[in-house]
């Protein structure tokens, strides 16, 4: 039996995660996060509640990688699922080899939220990052 995919932003924390459109009024942020030697740099980024943040995701490494933000729920499923293709969610960017990729998401609520590369054996060697909401 197909194992079906957690909705995409059910967020224990509470915390809302949307792709950003039209947020009049609003600067967006800019963070850059690269992927060096199979680790995300910086690790731990913080960003405002309610606050457009662009993600700048630059792979420097000669290998693929992927950055998936969410729950506990959305890292277990990516831990044990088989998904190869995420598709067009901002929330799950692959990385292809010597890339940039960007995201733009607004986080509606403070709390916590890891951002992880779940292809084999990655998570396990260290590429694991935090992002800190605050109000």
């Amino acid at each position: 039996m197909a194992r079906r995919r957690p909705a995409p932003f059910g967020l224990a924390i509470g915390l809302a995660v949307g792709l950003v459109a039209g947020c009049a009024g609003q600067a967006v942020r800019t963070v850059e996060i690269s992927a060096h030697y199979s680790r995300f740099v910086p690790a731990e980024i913080t960003v405002s509640a309610g606050v457009p943040v662009t993600i700048s995701l630059r792979n420097e490494d000669p290998i693929d990688h992927e950055w998936i933000i969410g729950d506990d729920e959305v890292h277990e499923f990516h831990r044990t699922g088989t998904e190869l293709i995420h598709g067009d969610r901002p929330t799950e960017v692959p990385l292809p080899a010597l890339a940039t990729r960007t995201t733009t998401l607004t986080f509606d609520q403070p709390g916590r939220l890891l951002f992880i590369c779940h292809l084999p054996g990655h998570e396990a060697y260290g590429m694991v990052g935090v992002l800190n909401v605050v109000p």
